[in-house]
């Protein structure tokens, strides 16, 4: 466990220096910040917190020799609420929340209720790895603590990527290029970082399969660190995504269905107004040479009238 204390140490510096790019761009456009930059900062938030509570914790346990609980309660408590609230984030984004639809509607309890299901399966697992003893849940005991929180893994992946295929589809639909360029490159992050995280349960199979004594210790700390490297990478990759910006209209809800505002989106609206432009010109013409047909027509009879 002792690497530990200074990855967590490590991971405190990487969550503060995205905290502060972050802050830096929020406040140089935060008067066009959207309300999904603020669920992001959330985030970040969470995720300093909670590597910072674990290097004190390790910290502690290393001078003292005991652990402290009440700083690994905080520490379970802030993983947990990082964790869901990371989950939540990634569905809230793949339903095309701010982007293709300014609220979640109906789903909005359903998306509550999941979330606090979550929390609460996630904190009864990390207060039993952390705090409880090595033999007081083992075999299929712990099974059921592990099965709940995979389970609602899997569901929340699942909703995720179902999600994302209907997002998709409607700006196919709507031709927004930009919003589908940017749902793409999302998209094809999730898909690597299941990718991978399945990879890396096949390891930690393995790895666990191979050395039931436990004599690969030097090594076991990377196990579990593999999987706060991932989450880092991909709220990275979404802080770089969805950056506030000095125009972010161009991501932002619209009530129009072309709510595009990229620069084919200007060229396409710029031709269109052209040809109303064109049409409305040609209607002028008809017009004033039918007028003055008329009024030529008049002057004739005005004509006659006078001889």
């Amino acid at each position: 466990m002792a690497p530990l204390m200074t990855f967590y140490g490590f991971m405190s510096l990487a969550y503060l220096l995205l905290g502060l790019i972050w802050f830096l761009q929020f406040v140089r456009h935060w008067r066009h910040t959207l309300q999904l930059h603020y669920h992001i900062t959330a985030v970040i938030a969470l995720g300093m917190c909670e590597m910072a509570f674990w290097y004190f914790e390790y910290a502690n346990f290393n001078s003292t020799g005991t652990r402290p609980m009440g700083i690994t309660i905080w520490a379970v408590t802030f993983t947990a609420v990082k964790k869901t609230v990371s989950r939540l984030l990634l569905l809230v984004v793949s339903m095309g929340f701010g982007v293709v639809r300014p609220t979640l509607g109906g789903i909005t309890s359903k998306v509550a209720v999941l979330g606090a299901v979550y929390f609460v399966a996630s904190v009864a697992l990390e207060l039993v790895e952390h705090l409880g003893n090595i033999n007081d849940f083992a075999g299929k005991a712990r099974l059921f603590l592990v099965l709940p929180v995979a389970l609602l893994d899997a569901t929340f992946i699942v909703w995720i990527f179902s999600s994302l295929s209907k997002t998709l589809e409607k700006l196919q639909v709507r031709r927004s290029i930009a919003k589908l360029e940017l749902y793409r490159k999302f998209t094809n992050t999730l898909a690597v970082s299941i990718l991978l995280s399945l990879l890396w349960i096949g390891y930690e199979l393995y790895f666990n399969a191979t050395d039931p004594l436990s004599e690969l210790w030097q090594r076991a700390w990377f196990v579990s660190a593999f999987w706060n490297v991932l989450s880092y990478v991909l709220l990275g990759i979404i802080c770089i995504l969805w950056a506030p910006s000095h125009n972010p209209t161009g991501f932002a809800y619209s009530e129009d269905t072309n709510d595009d505002f990229d620069d084919e989106g200007v060229s396409l609206t710029g031709s269109g107004a052209r040809g109303i432009g064109d049409n409305l010109s040609k209607l002028e013409r008809k017009e004033r040479k039918n007028m003055d047909h008329v009024f030529g027509i008049g002057n004739d009879i005005e004509e006659d009238k006078r001889e």
